[in-house]
Parts: structure tokens; sequence; C-alpha cells
């Protein structure tokens, strides 16, 4: 895949000093397939995934994180759980050997909602 810089260097030989592709094919050592893709495309681009990754640690204890995290909804504020706590219980109960980074991941993903907003009437 070719770097941003590669981009603007090819783009530069073609339009700015009047190379030929095959010119600048044979000069940096790309196909002249991806100097023709590197003219026509404008935009940066980017890697797409295909499809998402599993997480086998993390999903047998999916349902247990959700349990702990809707329970809190009704408990004040100071007896929340945090992604620590929800790692140290579930070391402690369930015998857990993903990693805690890995737990804190999945709370936040779970936790991130949109601002609530007020409109008035």
């Amino acid at each position: 895949m070719l770097q941003m810089a590669n981009y603007e260097f090819i783009r530069k030989q073609h339009f700015v000093l009047g190379k030929p592709i095959r010119q600048i094919s044979r000069e940096s050592g790309y196909s002249r397939q991806v100097i023709r893709k590197a003219l026509t495309t404008t935009e940066i681009p980017v890697y797409k995934l295909s499809k998402q990754k599993a997480r086998p640690v993390i999903d047998s204890v999916k349902p247990i994180i959700l349990e702990w995290l809707r329970q809190d909804e009704q408990a004040p504020p100071k007896q929340r759980h945090t992604a620590k706590r929800i790692f140290q219980r579930l070391v402690d109960e369930y015998d857990f050997t993903g990693g805690e980074s890995t737990v804190r991941r999945y709370v936040r993903e779970l936790r991130v909602s949109p601002p609530k907003a007020f409109v008035p009437p």
C-alpha cells in the first residue's frame, strides 16, 4: 500500500514535471496500474476491516458485565463498579484469564452514549 507521500510524489512527477506513467513506473518500481490509481484518486486511502475480529476471552463474560452495569444504574454513584473493580471481580469469582485492558476497553464501549439533549417546547 502506498503512503500519502508516495501519492504526492507520483502526482508531482506526472502533473508538474510531465513524466509519462511508464517512466514513473520504471523509476519508482511501482506497477503502471498502481500509478494510474494514484493519479485518479484524490482522497486519502483508508484501511477497512472486512469483518469484526473475534474476542473469545471477553465473549464468555459479556453477559455478566452487562448485568453488573445494569444493576449499577440504580446504585448510588459512589457504589458503582469501575472497570478495574469489574476486572478484579471477574478474576476472583469467575477465574477470568483475560487482561485488565480488555475489560477496560469493553466497559468503555458500553458506557459511551450520545449526550442527552433538552429541546425546549
